[in-house]
């Protein structure tokens, strides 16, 4: 079992690899936005998969939600910051 959730980690790091990929080279605002949405989850997961390998899921579960909270607000604050400033 820990062969296939180390398998999962080095597929997410590909992911985040290609996300990283499309955030530098994305051809407008929107699809970089994207990209760093995917990063985002595909981070939470990572977390969440290294805290079952360690065996301490409580604590990386606690960081990867505190993480999802700011990466919400940040991504609502950005997608705002594009949006322009109408009211």
């Amino acid at each position: 079992m820990d062969k296939f959730f180390l398998g999962l980690l080095i597929a997410l790091c590909i992911v985040i690899f290609l996300m990283l990929i499309r955030v530098f080279q994305g051809p407008s605002v929107y699809d970089r936005l994207n990209g760093l949405g995917v990063i985002g989850v595909d981070t939470i997961l990572l977390l969440v998969l290294i805290g079952y390998i360690s065996g301490r899921p409580d604590m990386y579960v606690d960081i990867a939600i505190s993480y999802a909270i700011l990466g919400f607000i940040s991504m609502v604050v950005i997608a705002k910051y594009i949006g322009g400033k109408e009211t």
